[in-house]
């Protein structure tokens, strides 16, 4: 079968290439899934260069998100032959054939497609989880979204705003900003270059922001700290511009406003009833149209390179979605 496969860590994804592999055998209490779409996630990227917290050894197959049909699994498992399903783990996914337990799959809602499927999952479980679960979100607050480009980006504005929340998304990229408002409908979009906090507490009558969800750290994270509301909290997502960030804490004590770190598949893990409850709330969101995963391209599995080079370059709006 083909697979994407990452045969060495490189800076470049030269050591990255479509490969024809073996397909995986199925251990007790995994499902074999023919994938028909695989989203591209930033954590894949930055598996290829050794930059993220789970650092596989290679090679290894690509791809943590995916959905398609199940081939063949257990008799005693909760899915047949034939379900469509969607999940995944933290490899796997850009391949024809995936083999994953069954616990890390879930059905498919009722109206989504597979590219629709395979956006879902990570991305809206990270917003759910940061701006609900962690942030404690209510309707008609203020919600401050970096990274509105991509695909986490782009769910927490549509789910804050399914929500009920007045949303601003924010960019660092101009020519994005007529995209991302088509796409998901914010009050306002900003730029997030350089000093910001003035144009925000001009939107808000100087009340600021209720949550600052910011996958991107960096400076755009020390300007965010101006931009909270008293007892408001900074989402801490990610650090996509690469810099860490740290803070005096007589800000947040001066300001009256917390730091919550959110990592949404470890939150899932130590409270699996509450990963359940959220899979739920998306899954009956997304079936009843209230949100839909934006898709910027879908690409066959051969353009594999296209795919990550856009996103390591920053050009996307919305997910890019391979096609075994």
């Amino acid at each position: 079968m083909k697979a994407i496969r990452v045969e060495r860590l490189s800076d470049d994804l030269s050591g990255v290439a479509l490969a024809d592999i073996p397909e995986p055998t199925r251990a007790s209490g995994q499902v074999l899934v023919r994938v028909r779409a695989a989203s591209l996630n930033y954590p894949d990227l930055l598996m290829t260069r050794g930059a993220y917290q789970f650092k596989p050894e290679p090679p290894f197959t690509s791809g943590l998100e995916f959905a398609g049909e199940v081939i063949e699994a257990d008799e005693s498992a909760s899915f047949a032959v034939g379900d469509r399903v969607m999940g995944g783990t933290k490899t796997g996914g850009f391949a024809e054939v995936a083999a994953v337990p069954a616990a890390s799959l879930r059905p498919v809602p009722d109206g989504l497609d597979y590219p629709a499927a395979a956006s879902l999952g990570a991305a809206y479980t990270t917003a759910w989880t940061g701006l609900v679960e962690l942030g404690g979100l209510r309707e008609g607050q203020t919600v401050l979204v970096h990274g509105a480009s991509g695909g986490v980006g782009l769910a927490a504005c549509d789910l804050a705003r399914a929500l009920g929340a007045r949303v601003i998304a924010a960019t660092h990229n101009p020519s994005k900003i007529d995209r991302i408002a088509k796409a998901v409908s914010p009050e306002a979009v900003i730029l997030n270059g350089g000093r910001f906090r003035e144009e925000v507490a001009g939107m808000t009558d100087g009340r600021l922001c209720d949550l600052v969800f910011d996958p991107v750290g960096g400076d755009v994270f020390d300007e965010s700290t101006r931009c909270v509301a008293f007892g408001g909290k900074l989402l801490v997502v990610g650090f996509v511009a690469g810099r860490i960030p740290e803070v005096a804490v007589n800000i947040p004590l001066i300001k009256g406003f917390s730091i919550v770190g959110v990592r949404a598949g470890e939150y899932a893990r130590r409270f699996p009833e509450r990963g359940t409850h959220i899979n739920r709330q998306v899954a009956d969101r997304a079936a009843s149209g209230a949100i839909a995963p934006v898709l910027d391209r879908i690409l066959p599995l051969e353009r594999w390179r296209e795919g990550f080079a856009a996103m390591a370059a920053g050009e996307l709006v919305g997910k890019v979605v391979l096609a075994p």
